[in-house]
């Protein structure tokens, strides 16, 4: 009985404490996702904000999704743009479609996302259980799934109690706005400063300091902002309860389905009572407990601001760019192993030197860009650019030989090994010959038809004037024989011959004097013989 081969790993041998390798781990590796889950108003999208501002992560909201379609002027900014003018509300479907498009952008793939507020309680395109398959066929699906957790009650007293600054749009909570509940704040921070006679002198004047602002603060809500702010139509305790029951019946239990379906250890349950902060650093320290880190980002090492580096060397530019906005004391960013060639023009081929002024940091080192374009999309994305076996300087071999030798053969097994590209001269120059070819052709084409269309226009010409002069000798015969006429009523019969006659009379004389001298010349030879 022969024993089942053992799986080979791969790289068994691989060190990972090793630069190169840890920076491949990191490249190869799926970006931390999120799903935060909870009923309407419970804080989700701020706590989404948050997180995605601090873990480095894409925000994928729906309000920011109109509004950056709209900033960039695609193709559906300008379908909403068009039905906001008309009037219209922009339908689920679009939205879904944003929301998918986003899903797969390069900046996402690359950093992960947080997404809020999906699935969205409206079933006028899809319904609930639609949407969370979803969540379920995402290429990049949520890693960790964050449920916000409050009773009925207690929501609907916080969100009754929301007033919104009209002007501005600002949310304020009823412990930011209600003039006795500030009242009995006041009380309770006057409290602990009697007691705290035997405290240092610095704290005690952090506090005056403290609560000195707190009190200025304080009085400008309640003389300035207070008379401004309005409830709005959503945040009526009715609506709100509405919105509570509808969430109950239709979209707790296939969430609960999907949470049940979840790894423990990756589903964080948060209380909805506690202040943003809190459920914020409750999620951090989780995230930190798993050993889990944030997305790199990418820094701009050098702004409009500083100076061109154009002139220096190379060591020169690096040793100058290596203390650009460095993250610690005497962190100083390192040179790639590509120095200043540009990955994004390797992975297409070609080697091409990136300037100075459009150098990044990532992972630790500094690479230079060539364009503006290849920066954009670098700063989107650096993973393709980087993973091997790419970027590499491109191969170059020239086969040579005698003809009939096998060049073509060898360049031809050479590059299917190596996954290269024939340049074959005679293929090259067969689509420049052709298009050579075709002008030729159309050059000829062209002076022939000039030359045609001139001999035409010669020959009309030739013949109109033939016709003019066919038509005046015709005019000048009727005029003499209109003469002839008159004249032969005055002269006498015998006189009056034709001119026909003249014609054949006048023959006959210039025939005899013809025949004369030619009589005479023989004369004139015999004579001479």
């Amino acid at each position: 009985m022969m024993a089942s081969p053992k799986e080979e790993q791969s790289y068994p041998f691989v060190d990972i404490y090793a630069e190169d390798e840890a920076d491949k781990a990191f490249l190869m590796s799926k970006p931390t996702c999120f799903l935060i889950l909870g009923k309407p108003g419970v804080g989700k999208k701020t706590l989404a904000t948050k997180l995605a501002q601090t873990w480095k992560c894409t925000l994928v909201d729906v309000f920011e999704l109109i509004d950056e379609n709209i900033s960039a002027k695609t193709d559906y900014g300008l379908k909403i743009m068009e039905l906001l003018y008309q009037g219209q509300s922009i339908p689920e479907e679009l939205i879904v479609k944003m929301l998918l498009d986003k899903m797969e952008t390069p900046e996402v793939n690359h950093f992960g996302y947080v997404l809020c507020d999906f699935p969205s309680l409206s079933e006028e395109h899809m319904t609930i259980t639609e949407q969370i398959e979803i969540i379920r066929n995402l290429k990049l699906k949520p890693d960790f799934l964050i449920n916000i957790k409050c009773p009925d009650y207690d929501l609907c007293q916080r969100l009754s109690g929301q007033r919104q600054l009209y002007s501005t749009g600002q949310i304020f909570q009823r412990d930011e706005w209600d003039p006795d509940i500030i009242e009995k704040r006041k009380k309770k921070k006057k409290e602990p400063n009697k007691a705290g006679e035997e405290e240092e002198e610095t704290e005690e004047e952090e506090e005056e300091e403290e609560a000195a602002e707190a009190a200025a603060a304080d009085h400008i809500m309640l003389t300035e902002i207070l008379p401004h702010l309005v409830q709005r139509p959503e945040d009526f305790l009715e609506n709100v309860q509405r919105k509570i029951d509808t969430y109950r019946d239709t979209e707790l239990h296939p969430l609960e389905e999907l949470m049940a379906e979840q790894d423990s250890q990756f589903l964080i349950e948060l209380d909805g009572n506690k202040s943003p902060d809190e459920l914020f650093a409750s999620v951090i320290a989780r995230l930190q407990s798993m050993g889990l880190r944030n997305g790199a980002i990418i820094t701009r090492l050098q702004s409009a601001e500083e100076e061109i580096l154009e002139g220096l060397e190379n060591d020169e530019i690096f040793r100058v760019l290596a203390g650009y906005k460095l993250v610690a004391p005497r962190y100083r960013w390192r040179r790639s192993r590509w120095g200043r060639a540009c990955p994004v023009a390797l992975k297409d081929g070609e080697i091409v030197m990136g300037s100075p002024d459009l150098a990044v940091s990532f992972l630790g080192k500094m690479f230079t860009l060539s364009t503006e374009e290849a920066l954009n999309t670098f700063m989107l994305n650096p993973r393709p650019f980087l993973l091997p076996p790419m970027p590499l300087p491109p191969c170059k071999v020239l086969v040579i030989g005698p003809p009939f030798s096998g060049k073509s053969t060898l360049c031809e097994a050479i590059a299917n090994y190596y996954m290269g590209k024939v340049l074959d001269m005679n293929v090259l120059l067969k689509g420049h010959l052709e298009e050579a070819k075709s002008a030729l052709i159309e050059q000829v084409r062209v002076e022939a038809t000039a030359t045609g269309i001139a001999k035409v226009k010669e020959k009309i010409e030739m013949e109109r004037l033939f016709r003019e002069q066919v038509a005046l000798a015709a005019q000048e015969d009727k005029e003499l024989d209109v003469f002839e006429e008159e004249k032969s009523f005055t002269e006498p019969p015998i006189a009056s011959t034709s001119r026909s006659q003249r014609a054949v009379t006048t023959e006959s004389t210039t025939r005899e004097e013809s025949s004369g001298e030619f009589s005479t010349s023989q004369m004139e030879e015999k004579t001479a013989h």
